[in-house]
């Protein structure tokens, strides 16, 4: 299975335990998410995990952010 991920700054922390155990199980991940706290637009990190599915490149995505929009 391969995932694309995305996340803006609130979720960061939440991504990387998410990566961590995913990783844990073999499964591969694409990170289109930042790993930084600092304050990001989630749009520009979301179309690409959107694009990733779309085309076929990866199984399924999660995009993770603050206000739950994304």
């Amino acid at each position: 299975m391969k995932i694309s991920i995305g996340n803006d700054h609130a979720g960061t922390q939440h991504k990387k335990e998410i990566v961590r155990d995913m990783e844990k199980k073999g499964i591969e991940i694409i990170n289109h998410g930042t790993d930084k706290e600092e304050s990001v637009d989630y749009p520009d990190l979301a179309h690409p995990v959107a694009e990733d599915v779309k085309n076929n490149r990866t199984d399924i995505g999660i995009v993770i952010c603050g206000s739950g929009n994304g």
